[in-house]
C-alpha cells in the first residue's frame, strides 16, 4: 500500500514552468512504475507522463509535445514533473498515480492500469 500526495500546482501565465512533485509514503518509489494524467470537468483522465520502476524509460504523452519531463527522486521519495512552456490548454487538475505489479521498464498509459492515485492538484495557466 502506498499514499501519493501532489503539490505544486497553481496559477501561472502562459509560457511559465512549473514543477508538480507526488509524494509517496509507505512504499519507496522505486517499487512502482507511476503516472502523470490530467483532467478538466467533462473529460476523461488523460495520460500525460509516465516512468517505469527503474526510473528509466520516461514516456510523455503526445499532449504535452515534449514540454514535460519526469523523474524519480529516490532519496526523497518523490516522482517529479517539470512542466515548461505551458499554455492555457494545459489547464486541469493533475493527479499522480502508481501501479501494484509491473516488470522493470513497463510503463503504462491508460488509468485502468494503475492501483493508487492521488488527490489531485490544480494547476491554471492564464492567457
Amino acid at each position: 500500500q502506498v499514499q501519493l500526495v501532489e503539490s505544486g500546482g497553481g496559477l501561472v501565465q502562459a509560457g511559465d514552468s512549473l514543477r508538480l512533485s507526488c509524494a509517496a509514503s509507505g512504499r519507496t518509489v522505486s517499487t512502482y512504475a507511476m503516472g502523470w494524467f490530467r483532467q478538466v470537468p467533462g473529460k476523461e483522465r488523460g495520460f500525460v507522463a509516465g516512468i517505469s520502476k527503474s526510473g528509466g524509460e520516461p514516456n510523455s504523452g503526445d499532449s504535452v509535445e515534449g514540454r514535460f519531463t519526469i523523474s524519480k527522486d529516490d532519496a526523497k521519495n518523490t516522482m517529479d514533473r517539470q512542466m515548461n512552456s505551458l499554455k492555457p490548454s494545459d489547464t486541469a487538475v493533475y493527479y499522480c498515480a502508481a501501479r501494484k505489479y509491473s516488470t522493470e521498464n513497463y510503463v503504462a498509459a491508460i488509468p485502468n492500469a494503475y492501483d493508487y492515485w492521488g488527490q489531485g492538484t490544480q494547476v491554471t495557466v492564464s492567457s
